[in-house]
């Protein structure tokens, strides 16, 4: 076991023999930093970011991120098969997308309004409104919640001083309920922004927190 600040920050973590930072389980140390302008347009459209510092007024799009919104139309036939990972692109610039940010979606991409808020309030992927800093989504789905799910959801809601959906205090966390996040081997999981947390207990949450105020600073 590592002497990681708890029990696995985030990756996979060491096993058996291997001794790996989470930068080599990521691979971060060989790619890089994943460029704002999306890279070559093939990986465009896969990679939006849930960013903790979030600009609600932020233009759509602009610089490198209208370099990403057009590669990303490249990869589709039309504007409404580009509409999911436009959406994340706003998603990612402005943090949240509101009914004004649906409307700017719509009038880029030429679709109708009602069309583009149908899709947006479907995924349960996109916030509707502002959110913390950190959003914190507990999977508490069957494999998860047979192993602590709900004693872990309230450990967050403890710690963040929080209920299930509102915004701490001091604006960095937001607590939600998921319903699977697809680490069913790993209970109960965890997901912060972009980033699994997996074999997370209700002892493991104060550390967490911790560590993501010393990120966030």
């Amino acid at each position: 076991m590592s002497d990681a600040p708890f029990r696995n920050p985030g990756w996979a973590g060491n096993t058996g023999e291997f001794d790996l930072s989470e930068e080599q389980v990521r691979g971060e140390d060989f790619v890089g930093a994943r460029p704002l302008e999306g890279g070559h347009a093939a990986g465009a459209a896969s990679y939006p970011y849930m960013l903790a510092d979030k600009e609600p007024e932020a233009p759509l799009f602009e610089g490198p991120y209208r370099a990403r919104y057009e590669k990303i139309l490249t990869r589709y036939p039309n504007t409404r098969a580009a509409l999911l990972p436009v959406l994340g692109l706003a998603q990612e610039v402005r943090g949240h997308i509101s009914p004004e940010t649906m409307d700017a979606v719509a009038r880029l991409l030429d679709l109708p309004d009602a069309y583009v808020r149908g899709v947006t309030t479907f995924y349960t992927m996109y916030n509707k409104r502002p959110v913390g800093r950190f959003l914190i989504q507990v999977c508490t789905n069957i494999s998860c919640n047979l192993c602590g799910a709900d004693e872990v959801m309230g450990a967050f809601l403890e710690h963040t001083g929080t209920e299930m959906g509102e915004t701490s205090e001091d604006g960095d966390f937001t607590v939600v309920e998921a319903e699977c996040l697809a680490g069913c081997g790993f209970p109960t999981c965890v997901q912060i922004n972009s980033r699994y947390y997996e074999n997370v207990d209700a002892g493991d949450v104060p550390k967490i927190l911790e560590h993501l105020k010393i990120q966030g600073e």
